[in-house]
């Protein structure tokens, strides 16, 4: 057999060899990374927070609650484009936001232990106390959504609710 006509064929074999072992290459770069929460509280917005406006005054018919909780991030990189679910529940153990699990996004996740909060429009009229159930963290090694620049600020809703704001 001539050099020319062997060299397609095993090109064809090295191909046929080497797609298997591609399949067992782990997770890409941008995979999932779970993160524990602990120290989780649902209460009131704050009586100052902007979103925290008597019902009457609300047309939206919606009462501001403030979850706040720890998230641990054990690796040595970051966990970026971080969302936070948990399922919310009324006095009666009937969910709150029907048809969602996602609460809010926490944005990126240093290594260690970092402190979190989310407001959530829960609707006017639901009998407390609210609970929670299953709050889970959950992000990637590398930005999936589009990212804010050095110099964006954070909104003054989120600053109030940031962490030591």
């Amino acid at each position: 057999m001539s050099a020319s006509l062997l060299q397609p064929c095993l090109g064809r074999m090295l191909a046929a060899l080497l797609l298997p072992l591609l399949l067992l290459v782990p997770a890409p770069a941008w995979a999932a990374a779970t993160l524990q929460v602990s120290e989780v509280t649902l209460e009131p917005c704050p009586g100052d927070d902007v979103a925290a406006q008597p019902e009457l005054r609300r047309p939206s018919g919606a009462s501001c609650y403030a979850l706040r909780g720890t998230v641990a991030n054990p690796g040595r990189k970051p966990v970026v484009d971080t969302d936070v679910f948990a399922l919310i529940l009324d006095a009666s153990g009937e969910p709150v936001l029907q048809n969602r699990t996602r609460v809010g996004s926490i944005g990126d996740v240093p290594p260690g232990r970092s402190s979190f909060a989310l407001r959530l429009a829960v609707p006017a009229g639901t009998p407390g106390p609210l609970q929670f159930r299953n709050v889970k963290a959950s992000g990637f090694s590398a930005p999936v959504r589009s990212r804010a620049g050095v110099d964006d600020e954070l909104l003054p809703l989120e600053q109030a609710l940031a962490p030591g704001g």
